[in-house]
């Protein structure tokens, strides 16, 4: 019994007198949801704009679309450019719902202080989002052609682990737990179908991009403006303004993806997607999930809605 208690002190006293940079490098790394590529205080947003889309295209991304997603609303200026590159289309293909993940969102985002530009950081999503493959390549080419000043988006960031297996808490979804949106006879049907419903702007959802990953596959880009207060729940300035309240602005959270695979529609439930790239917003208070809790069901039943076959 001696032994084993003067064994224990010896354990304990070695890892009180580890050096600090011992103890963090046995830690985990962590992670943040979006990586601050700059932030111009001297420079239009325009001239942002344009020259951060330039640089993408000089790097080989395609541009699949653009979204302004707020007008006169709680920041000055705000616009967000989706990209692909073969990388990122590979590594789609390869995972379990990977289509989420071929598209890049960057965006320019002009507030009182500053244009920034942000995009989402490829190593948090590639855990949150269970992707197979290495994304360190993509990770160097947003560096080299962006650049970065820091990440942010969680204050201690999360482990790969946590990522892995995210839910906000216990009860709501994880990644795996989409909405199942619509089923129809044919891939071909799906697509036909959800291109007239975002045609007509149904409920104030409009197609930002289109990308065809296969015969089987393809990912919309999802913009939200609600026509009328009736719709404040599922619109995007609404949504953002009650969660993008901190310095640096996670504008490339938008937009929304929804997903035909095969003959269904998909998408990711609010509760998960919202929740792993603004994993430190607190349940309730001004700035809350609470404040949005009808949202959830708001955007499952209008993405429901052009989802649907129109009847004649």
């Amino acid at each position: 019994m001696h032994a084993k208690i003067k064994i224990l002190i010896i354990l304990v006293a070695s890892v009180l007198l580890m050096p600090v940079n011992s103890l963090d490098a046995a830690s985990p790394e962590r992670y943040k949801p979006f990586v601050l590529a700059a932030s111009n205080a001297d420079k239009e947003f325009s001239v942002v704009v344009t020259e951060t889309r330039n640089a993408l295209k000089d790097a080989g991304f395609t541009v699949l679309g653009e979204y302004t997603p707020y007008a006169d609303s709680f920041v000055k200026n705000a616009q967000v450019i989706v990209v692909t590159n073969p990388e990122l289309k590979s590594i789609a293909k390869a995972s379990y719902n990977g289509g989420f993940a071929a598209p890049w969102r960057i965006a320019v985002t002009e507030t009182d202080e500053a244009v920034q530009v942000s995009y989402v950081n490829p190593e948090y999503l590639k855990h949150a989002y269970r992707l197979q493959g290495d994304v360190q390549k993509v990770s160097q080419s947003f560096e080299k052609t962006l650049g970065v000043k820091e990440h942010f988006g969680s204050k201690k960031g999360l482990s790969a682990r946590k990522l892995k297996r995210y839910n906000y808490t216990i009860g709501m979804e994880k990644f795996h737990n989409v909405y199942l949106l619509a089923e129809h006879e044919s891939h071909a049907k799906a697509l036909e179908t959800l291109e007239a419903n975002l045609a007509n702007n149904q409920h104030g959802l409009g197609k930002v991009y289109r990308l065809d990953l296969d015969d089987e596959v393809s990912v919309f880009g999802i913009s939200r403006q609600g026509p009328d207060e009736k719709y404040r729940f599922m619109d995007d300035t609404f949504i953002m303004q009650t969660v993008d309240f901190k310095e640096h602005k996670g504008t490339a959270y938008l937009p929304y993806e929804i997903m035909v695979k095969g003959n269904q529609i998909l998408a990711l439930h609010m509760r998960f997607r919202m929740a792993v790239h603004y994993p430190d917003l607190s349940m309730m208070g001004k700035h809350s999930f609470m404040t949005l809790r009808p949202s959830p069901r708001e955007i499952g039943w209008g993405f429901g809605e052009i989802a649907k076959a129109v009847k004649d």
